[in-house]
């Protein structure tokens, strides 16, 4: 608990005995204070002017002085600056606090609350690999999943693989064409690396046999539909709906070669799911709803037999819900994967962590489950972000253009290599060692740069720029945390639990301050779904420590208690750096 959650109650009490005044603590302002003033913490006062009839700066006087006489253990002096009141905290409290709280490696974490959310990531399609914007997809999954569990929530980590349809039946027909009885194993290729060649191979035949049409006189739109790849294609999509047995199977064998090579890279970049749910199981899940939102009159059918929802009196338009054949939609289908999550688990908030083109699509399954009055609607929740861009433009999965998740992987670990190596410091490491920092460095530099920016906007990635080790980046956190280990292996002991009296210098005080609001910051991160708050944190923690660090020597300090505050201040940092990185998905090195 942070002394920002003490302040508010203090400051109610004082204006009730003052003036009468009967607030909650959502009608004061308290931040803490801007750098060029003196204090920790600010109350902003325009809000109770008009309604007191006096100046700001004769209500700040007052509640200062109440302040700080009713409590001089945690307010030694204030000053007023327009309408703020500033207050300076007593340096008594922040040592306190760093005593009782260096040795803590759970701090900022909540107990348990018996709550549970889900929250769905990922969603890949079977007919390719991960490409470079699932990563930003699983990260944040991942992250806003360990943020939520710090908070006290039980949490279940869902995915839906997109197994069927006719984007898996164009890899299967291009593999039935240009293969031979190739295999994954035959060619020494990754599985889903092997499947997804053939979806682009599909694309280029597709391509080819257009322009053949065209070439020979057939209009392009004519061609588009008559391509004999493409009929095969939508026959396949028949025949696997209608169950034909060597359809399933070959069906069955490709999404298997699929699935090894997504493990191998989920594994590898530590993303991992309690219930994994699939397509090819919930694609006719809804179908009842549907008939019982036309029995209450939520949707509406139109002459040709098709299922509609009006949403145009809440600023959308009408909606499909199931075609005039009877076939279901995606909607359809989330509406009753979202049912079926809500039985199994009974959440009170479902995330969907999807990409910012699907915006309208989760507007509209919000608003279609409030209206058929399902369990949990309210709560159904889209983490939406931007698309993943590299410097030299977007990615298309079809012509084999996307940057896929484990090539980048190994780029960002060779990068990572090859930095380290410059450096010059790993010469005592062995093979091993060497193999698991590059691991750790490349990785970390990966998820930080994609975590660190919020999830709503779009972003360029620069492979370089993410593992520069003095820039804005996870390698810059995670050597500043392994230089903190090194100093307090160096004193080969952990500090002690003395009460430290001497006064705070000012930058010592300035990182115990950023430390001690941990607690506050994991709750911004939880309540926004936005894990860039905590690597933001991490990365001032980091460079508070640094330009700590440069100031005053930890081993060679004017007192030993002096030493035992730093050691303390050091201890508390790596430990804070640590767990706000783990809930990023980064480890972080004992040394580098």
């Amino acid at each position: 608990m942070s002394i920002a959650h003490d302040i508010k109650p203090l400051m109610i009490t004082t204006l009730k005995e003052l003036y009468g005044l009967a607030l909650s603590e959502p009608d004061l302002t308290v931040n803490t204070t801007k750098p060029e003033f003196e204090g920790d913490y600010t109350l902003v006062l325009f809000s109770f002017v008009k309604q007191l009839k006096k100046s700001p700066e004769q209500l700040g006087q007052e509640i200062g002085e109440a302040l700080v006489k009713n409590n001089p253990v945690l307010f030694t002096s204030f000053n007023v600056i327009k309408g703020f009141l500033n207050l300076v905290i007593a340096d008594s409290y922040w040592t306190n606090f760093l005593r009782s709280n260096h040795t803590d490696k759970n701090t900022g974490t909540k107990k348990p609350n018996g709550k549970t959310i889900i929250v769905e990531y990922s969603s890949p399609n079977t007919n390719k690999p991960l490409h470079l914007g699932h990563l930003r997809n699983n990260f944040l999954g991942w992250s806003i999943s360990a943020i939520l569990k710090a908070g006290g929530y039980d949490v279940v980590k869902t995915c839906i693989v997109n197994d069927r349809g006719i984007h898996i039946c164009k890899s299967m027909i291009a593999w039935q064409l240009f293969a031979n009885g190739a295999t994954p194993a035959s060619t020494g290729k990754k599985g889903d690396h092997f499947v997804g060649e053939y979806y682009v191979r599909f694309n280029d035949e597709y391509k080819k046999q257009v322009d053949d049409l065209t070439t020979g006189g057939m209009s392009k739109e004519q061609a588009e539909k008559e391509a004999p790849v493409m009929k095969a294609a939508q026959q396949m999509l028949v025949d696997w709906e209608a169950g034909k047995p060597d359809v399933i199977d070959l069906w069955k064998k490709m999404n298997g070669w699929v699935y090894e090579g997504f493990d191998t890279t989920y594994k590898r970049i530590g993303s991992d799911f309690d219930k994994t749910y699939y397509e090819s199981d919930t694609y006719l899940l809804g179908k009842d709803i549907v008939r019982q939102g036309l029995e209450k009159g939520v949707f509406f059918q139109k002459e040709d037999g098709s299922v509609w929802i009006d949403l145009t009196a809440d600023g959308l338009d009408e909606k499909l819900v199931m075609r005039k054949d009877g076939t279901s939609v995606y909607i359809t289908q989330d509406i009753g994967l979202a049912e079926q999550k809500q039985k199994e688990y009974q959440p009170g908030e479902s995330i969907y962590v999807v990409g910012d083109e699907q915006n309208y699509h989760f507007k509209v399954l919000k608003l279609m489950a409030q209206k058929l009055q399902m369990p949990g609607a309210d709560g159904i929740y889209h983490l939406s972000y931007g698309m993943v861009e590299l410097p030299t433009g977007r990615m298309k999965s079809r012509e084999g253009t996307v940057v896929d998740a484990d090539d980048m992987t190994d780029e960002m670990v060779a990068i990572a290599a090859k930095h380290t190596e410059e450096l010059g410091k790993v010469k005592d490491f062995s093979a091993d060692e060497l193999k698991e920092l590059y691991d750790t460095i490349g990785l970390g530099a990966l998820k930080f740069f994609l975590l660190r920016v919020d999830p709503k906007k779009k972003m360029i990635f620069n492979p370089e720029e993410s593992i520069d080790f003095h820039g804005f980046t996870g390698p810059f956190v995670q050597y500043t945390h392994a230089r903190i280990k090194s100093i307090l292996r160096k004193e080969r002991a952990t500090a002690n639990q003395q009460p430290v009296t001497a006064k705070l210098l000012p930058k010592e005080k300035e990182l115990i301050v950023l430390l001690e609001q941990y607690s506050i910051v994991l709750e911004q991160a939880l309540q926004e779904h936005n894990p860039s708050v905590i690597a933001i944190y991490a990365f001032n923690v980091a460079k508070s420590f640094n330009t700590f660090y440069t100031e005053h020597s930890v081993m060679s300090a004017e007192s030993e208690e002096k030493k035992q505050l730093r050691l303390q201040l050091s201890q508390l940092t790596a430990n804070v750096i640590a767990s706000a990185m783990s809930l990023l998905g980064i480890k972080v090195p004992e040394r580098m």
